[in-house]
């Protein structure tokens, strides 16, 4: 079994961030477009240098971008059962003020598919990353995102009661134990949820030992904020933030195709089991966690950026 770790840091956007076709699987268009310029960025920073290509310049079209990919070994690093696409320079990591200047938000998305079981590893593994990557030994803010949740609705009332039947309460809070413990050791000094509504949040609030002080919701596709919600977190002294992500962040058949032998795909894994380039086996993505650091007194956002992990059992 080898461990894919995607990554990609300090992207600039612009545009909407999600792709939204009814009936498919929504696909955060932030992380596959900042994946793949990250990826191309560093085929094109360890490709051989033109004299070594006969002096020809590679084409900048996408249909002779595969031709000219570098060796898979070339631009990703191996450290045991973990595989990094591309490989990170640790050296670069840090931000560039002092720690208290900072707003550090991460937000954690659990993908369907992976084990819950395995969540209090993929939690840690996550945080540890962002943490080696800003150089800092804690952040503000955690957000936990499950699978399966989702405000949608004709209007504000239906989505909330729709919500409510939403995700599973009892891996929801089998999960949690993994942040609280965070939590508890200083790592993180607030937690918070997503799309919780206000009977979801109600019945989470009862069971967990610390209690998450945000809840992150995604209105877009009904209309407000459901009263009932704003209730309740005024009652129990919960902020709620609004947000545009989608819950099932990185599907199976996107990460497939960013690493693939398309003309758009990173080359690293095969096309088909019997394929002759690339890594062959059964894809799992696990998790991805968003980071961002934003500068306190000029509320500029200074390094942005997403990690991403997947099983694949070859």
């Amino acid at each position: 079994m080898t461990r894919l770790i995607l990554s990609t840091s300090n992207i600039i956007t612009g545009g909407p961030s999600i792709i939204r076709k009814p009936g498919a699987d929504r696909s955060n268009l932030e992380l596959t477009n900042s994946l793949r310029s990250n990826f191309l960025a560093a085929q094109q920073d360890y490709s051989p240098p033109l004299s070594a290509t006969n002096g020809s310049p590679r084409s900048s079209c996408d249909e002779d971008h595969s031709s000219h990919r570098p060796q898979p070994s070339v631009w990703t690093t191996r450290e045991g059962s973990d595989f990094y696409i591309p490989t990170i320079d640790w050296s670069l990591s840090g931000l560039a003020e002092e720690r208290n200047q900072y707003d550090i938000t991460v937000k954690l998305f659990y993908l369907p598919g992976a084990h819950v079981k395995d969540r209090r590893r993929h939690t840690k593994d996550a945080v540890d990353l962002v943490l080696k990557e800003l150089g800092v030994e804690s952040i503000d803010l955690l957000i936990v995102s499950f699978p399966g949740m989702s405000f949608e609705g004709d209007c504000e009332w239906e989505a909330d009661k729709k919500n409510s039947a939403q995700g599973n309460d009892e891996e929801e809070i089998e999960s949690w134990p993994a942040v609280e413990e965070l939590y508890n050791q200083g790592v993180v000094k607030k937690l918070g949820i997503a799309e919780f509504g206000s009977e979801k949040l109600a019945r989470f609030l009862a069971r967990a030992k610390v209690r998450p002080e945000v809840d992150q919701v995604n209105v877009k596709d009904c209309c407000n904020v459901p009263p009932p919600l704003l209730k309740l977190a005024k009652l129990e002294q919960i902020e709620l933030l609004t947000h545009n992500d989608c819950t099932d962040i990185l599907p199976s058949g996107t990460l497939r195709e960013l690493l693939g032998q398309g003309v758009r795909g990173a080359g690293i894994l095969s096309e088909s089991k019997r394929g002759i380039e690339g890594m062959k086996g059964d894809l799992t993505p696990e998790w991805v966690v968003k980071y961002t650091a934003v500068v306190r007194d000029r509320g500029v956002i200074e390094n942005k950026g997403y990690f991403a992990a997947a099983e694949l059992k070859e």
